[in-house]
């Protein structure tokens, strides 16, 4: 090797190298060609509050699919992500109701309640080495079983009692679902909190010891652990994120509309699984980000209420969801071939 051959470790990435090496960048052209598409078809899309209600409609997905996110990266699964929102929420609700407390005790005895059921779904997943798939299931027939007989139980009915007459109501709502108004737009809370949890979850997987640790163990959790990162630590870690999410959704569920039905949540967890492949992340693990996973949430938002302002029929919209899956995870791999080429 001559003095004057440059080592490969000192030369600079190309701006076009670094784009293509994104992982979101496929469902960011998705996302344009998506608005593209509805501002052509749908006349009203383009309004202020039309947007506005795209937001919301995307922030209420985006919110859980940050976190399913950073697990999918992690390597992970987690099934049961549906229906602990609604679990997040019947405890707030019930323990506010039944000791006639402050509507933020329900709330505190809630976070702490669903961030336990994440630390199971890590442990049980780290002691058994059973798959991800089996422990989540388990855990969403469990809770699906437990919303519906405890809301029985404690009520009598498959929903809550209204708490909205009870002390804290009012503070807790403002925080979980208020709407702002900007400029004559109402801006609904919840896209707040999204925004917040990207900018988090963004800061720990890039600027962060951590999230050096969920790439890792995403990657090959065998190497990981070879080379002294926590991997049991982790993953429980990414599922107690999973649970924070579910909480937030949950809080905003229950303060939203006052009383929650016991039967809510089922199916979600496929949407959200579905924004954070459609941003890039893989089935695999190992890849993806927490922005990707934003633009996922902000296509079903497009999409879902684009369909609306389109006047067409709403029954069309589980066929259009399937097809911008499929598309986007074609787009994806191409993305990530020709980003693997140009290195």
């Amino acid at each position: 090797m001559t003095a004057t051959t440059a080592d490969e470790r000192l030369l600079e990435t190309s701006p076009l190298r670094k784009l293509l090496a994104r992982p979101e960048l496929g469902s960011v052209v998705g996302a344009v060609a998506v608005f593209v598409f509805f501002a052509f078809f749908a006349d009203s899309f383009l309004r202020a509050s039309s947007l506005s209600t795209v937001l919301y409609a995307s922030s209420t997905i985006g919110i859980m699919a940050v976190p399913v996110a950073l697990l999918m990266i992690g390597g992970e699964f987690d099934l049961s992500a549906g229906v602990m929102v609604t679990s997040s929420a019947l405890i707030s609700s019930m323990f506010s109701f039944q000791a006639t407390a402050n509507v933020w005790v329900g709330v505190g005895v809630s976070l702490l309640v669903t961030l336990a059921i994440g630390a199971f779904n890590g442990f049980m997943l780290t002691r058994t080495k059973l798959p991800s798939f089996i422990i989540t299931l388990g855990t969403f027939l469990m809770l699906t079983g437990m919303n519906l007989g405890f809301t029985k139980l404690i009520d009598g009915t498959v929903s809550t009692k209204t708490i909205a007459d009870m002390e804290g109501f009012a503070t807790a709502h403002d925080v979980f679902a208020s709407t702002l108004t900007v400029g004559g737009v109402d801006i609904k809370v919840t896209i707040l909190w999204w925004l917040a949890l990207v900018g988090v979850a963004s800061w720990i997987l890039l600027r962060t010891r951590t999230g050096n640790w969920i790439f890792a163990v995403g990657g090959n959790q065998d190497a990981a652990r070879a080379v002294g990162v926590p991997v049991a630590k982790t993953k429980i870690g990414l599922y107690m994120g999973v649970a924070l999410g579910a909480w937030i959704s949950g809080q905003h569920l229950l303060f939203s509309y006052d009383v929650v039905q016991s039967g809510e949540g089922v199916g979600n967890e496929l949407i959200y699984i579905i924004a954070a492949v459609i941003g890039g992340c893989l089935i695999t693990g190992g890849y993806g980000s927490a922005v990707g996973s934003a633009v996922g949430a902000l296509i079903f938002g497009m999409t879902s209420k684009g369909i609306v302002f389109a006047e067409w029929n709403p029954d069309w919209f589980k066929f259009f969801l399937g097809a911008m899956l499929l598309l986007a995870t074609l787009l994806n791999a191409w993305v990530r071939k020709r980003a693997e080429a140009t290195t």
